[in-house]
């Protein structure tokens, strides 16, 4: 990889500070990366119950015999006349001490009544303005589709971008052009925009295409990086198929750079498996362990369409039963606007707070998901979406469901036959919005069942973590779904259509 590598001797404090203080000056030099080799070896076993002489005797009866660190350089110090031996002793006296004083204190603790539970800040989501005025969303549409000449961009890729123009004033706005004109907009308040992630430059699905290609040159362009009214940076790389150590250094990023939007997005939801340790032990817990948060967004793609086990399903029920003391906020958008103003106030609240959002596949152009720039520039996020035009008196079924699977529904042959149903979509799935889905439910005066409908299993997707939300005083509630399963679909896709006819039907049949 040509990266130099620092070899350097554990027993020698002084010289692994500048081992890595060299290192710190060539990253800043050269931005590149190196490799500090540090010598050293274990003293002790893996915990305090633990015997390494069990199975390394020689190596332990070596290290015994061994000085510490601590003793080596005291008596360097010591030969050059920089401190006395008393004075070396002195100083470890002190530390212990200050260590076994603080240990004390906190033993002293543990034997308090504890009456109420402490609780995180909560969220001001409530308060946060995610609109943005017609005209600035105009002139920003018009920068996001300008190239320098002579820059070639693909003649058919030209064709898709220039619909966005028509889009601004004709309406069909998809998820992508909403994710550009909230990026841009952010940009110009002076907030920094890190997206990385897997083929994430042009979109797993073809669908952002914030880095653009010469057909003639390969040279690229990025128009958010050339807007004029920005006052922040923009960086978008495509990041390798390691969601363990990619996830990993976007956790860090955001944590040492508050004031940016940093986000990461999977190439299908599935593959952020492989960075569970990083949900599991930072992202999730870090502000419970070490009182530390990040606005961290993570883009993973997610829904049922027939493309097998292994790219349906982001694993909502893992993130839900992660959740707690509002630690993270999750979230199942179903319009390109609702994203819009998701991204908008998830930069803009100044309680930054994890996002995990399950992004769409086949909503990302389907045109009932789409919106109008009315909807961008008057509207606000909705953790609850009603269907809308229904006849509130004759509804006696209401179906609760979150994602793609609205469409299937609404859409479905059987839905003009299903006059006494009523569908709603529940777009954040934590913080549970409790306000707002009680309220949906009250209007409805004559409703007799509520159903949750999803596409995962029984035993997956979010019905066992917010079925106790989603049950109302004298109401029955009722599941419909995938069976329990122990892989999330089906892996032929006829099956799957099968499958998904059957919950649509179920939910809407009388």
């Amino acid at each position: 990889f040509d990266i130099p590598i620092i070899h350097v001797n554990a027993d020698d404090p002084e010289a692994a500070i500048s081992a890595i203080r060299l290192s710190l000056a060539f990253r800043r030099r050269f931005e590149s990366d190196i490799v500090v080799d540090v010598v050293g070896y274990r003293r002790h076993g893996h915990n305090e119950q633990d015997e390494a002489a069990y199975t390394q005797p020689l190596m332990t009866s070596q290290i015994a015999e061994h000085p510490t660190v601590r003793q080596l350089f005291a008596e360097r110090l010591v030969a050059e006349g920089v401190v006395s031996a008393e004075e070396a002793d002195n100083l470890v006296k002190g530390v212990t001490d200050e260590l076994r004083r603080s240990h004390e204190a906190l033993k002293a603790t543990f034997g308090r009544a504890r009456h109420n539970e402490e609780r995180i800040p909560a969220s001001t989501v409530d308060e946060i303005a995610t609109a943005v005025p017609e005209a600035t969303l105009r002139a920003l549409n018009e920068e996001l589709l300008a190239v320098p000449e002579p820059f070639n961009v693909h003649p058919k890729l030209k064709r898709q971008l220039e619909r966005r123009r028509e889009a601004v004033d004709q309406g069909g706005i998809d998820w992508g052009h909403a994710e550009a004109l909230a990026f841009g907009s952010l940009l110009g308040e002076g907030i920094p925009i890190r997206l990385t992630g897997q083929d994430t430059e042009r979109g797993t699905f073809s669908h952002r295409h914030a880095v653009l290609h010469d057909v003639h040159t390969g040279e690229t362009y990025t128009p958010l990086q050339h807007l004029s009214g920005a006052t922040a940076s923009c960086e978008i790389y495509n990041s390798p198929l390691s969601e363990y150590a990619c996830l990993g250094f976007e956790y860090g990023y955001s944590v040492a750079a508050p004031e940016a939007l940093v986000l990461w997005e999977a190439q299908f939801g599935d593959f952020v498996n492989g960075g569970q340790i990083v949900i599991d032990q930072f992202i999730v817990a870090g502000m419970a362990k070490w009182r530390e948060t990040t606005r961290l967004t993570l883009l993973l793609p997610h829904g049922y369409e027939g493309n097998g086990p292994e790219h349906s399903s982001a694993r909502l029920e893992r993130f839900l039963q992660l959740a707690a003391q509002e630690n993270i906020r999750v979230c199942n958008c179903s319009t390109a606007a609702q994203y819009f103003h998701l991204v908008r106030r998830q930069a803009l609240d100044p309680v930054g707070r994890p996002l995990v959002v399950m992004t769409p596949k086949g909503l990302l152009r389907l045109r009932q998901a789409s919106s109008t720039l009315a909807d961008l520039a008057d509207g606000a996020f909705s953790p609850v979406l009603d269907e809308p035009g229904i006849a509130r008196e004759d509804v006696t079924r209401l179906v609760v469901c979150s994602g793609k699977v609205y469409y299937d529904i609404v859409g479905h042959e059987e839905r003009a036959n299903a006059r006494h149903v009523a569908v709603a979509r529940l777009e954040e799935l934590y913080p549970f919005p409790v306000g707002a889905y009680a309220r949906v439910v009250r209007s409805y005066p004559h409703v007799q069942e509520i159903v949750w409908a999803q596409e995962e299993p029984q035993n997956m997707g979010a019905w066992r973590t917010i079925r106790h939300r989603l049950e109302a005083p004298g109401v029955p509630l009722r599941f419909v779904g995938r069976p329990w399963r122990a892989s999330p679909s089906e892996g032929y896709p006829t099956a799957h259509l099968v499958e998904q006819d059957r919950i649509v039907r179920e939910a809407l049949k009388r």
